[in-house]
């Protein structure tokens, strides 16, 4: 197997990083995360984010504490620059990602949609 090229377009905190661990250790598929954005209303134009074990054919998009994150290769250009984090507290916890120049964040911080959605969704 040839050296993995990663271009790291997906910032990955380190409290994310010890989640993605944590959760892909938990899977049977140490190091290996995958994450992908998911359409949750076409009308509305949300985008949330989905993480997984495995690397579901996906590219590399980072790299932290020994987890290899992967995502849908026709994604990579929502996720450049965008950062993953993680917070937990006593009631649960969850992932976040920052939102890109020109979309609205959603309320739950793990999704965002276009401004020009958000505009056209509102009339």
């Amino acid at each position: 197997m040839g050296a993995i090229q990663m271009n790291r377009c997906l910032q990955i905190t380190s409290t994310a990083a010890a989640e993605l661990c944590r959760q892909s250790v938990f899977a049977g598929t140490p190091g290996i995360m995958h994450l992908d954005l998911v359409e949750d209303s076409p009308a509305q134009g949300w985008l949330h984010i989905r993480v997984r074990p495995g690397h579901f054919s996906g590219t590399p998009v980072g790299r932290a504490d020994g987890v290899t994150l992967y995502a849908p290769e026709q994604q990579l250009s929502v996720l450049w620059g965008l950062t993953l984090n993680y917070y937990g507290d006593l009631s649960g916890g969850g992932f976040l990602i920052s939102s890109p120049p020109g979309t609205e964040r959603c309320g739950c911080g793990a999704g965002f949609r276009h401004a020009e959605k958000a505009l056209s969704g509102n009339s």
